[in-house]
């Protein structure tokens, strides 16, 4: 059976904040809607399920993220995970610039979580702490093929 990969799903606490972060590293945004239904309900498995959601692709069109914001049932705060932490934690990019991605991620207000690390002489790379927490890892191919 053929499979692919079709998207990564966030849920975020603010959509615009989130697609803002995204849009500045790259990323376009192919479509947004509000969804809400019996169909959602039965998609999902919430109840009364209703979020606004944001469907962005990177401009390779090989990756896509599908973000949503909660507006029933309310967004449940969690901590951020941790790197060592069992389950999804961290969405990864490569990235032409590793510096010059780092400044538009610090005008989001983000942060490598210690700093930037080189990997046997083929990338510089690192993770940070993108909006709702999410953890982003931001790669820089060091020997271009």
């Amino acid at each position: 059976m053929p499979i692919k990969l079709e998207n990564v799903g966030i849920a975020v606490r603010d959509l615009e904040a989130a697609i803002a972060f995204f849009t500045d590293l790259g990323l376009s945004v192919l479509g947004r809607d509000t969804v809400s239904g019996e169909w959602t309900d039965t998609a999902v498995g919430l109840d009364g399920n209703h979020a606004r959601i944001a469907m962005l692709q990177t401009p390779d069109g090989n990756g896509r993220l599908e973000l949503f914001e909660y507006l029933h049932p309310e967004a449940i705060e969690t901590q951020p995970t941790l790197p060592n932490e069992i389950g999804m934690h961290r969405v990864a990019f490569s990235v032409e610039n590793l510096d010059e991605a780092l400044a538009i991620a610090a005008r989001h207000g983000c942060h490598p979580l210690r700093g930037v690390a080189t990997y046997r002489d083929i990338y510089r790379l690192t993770y940070l702490r993108g909006p709702s927490g999410i953890i982003v890892m931001l790669a820089e191919e060091l020997r271009k093929t």
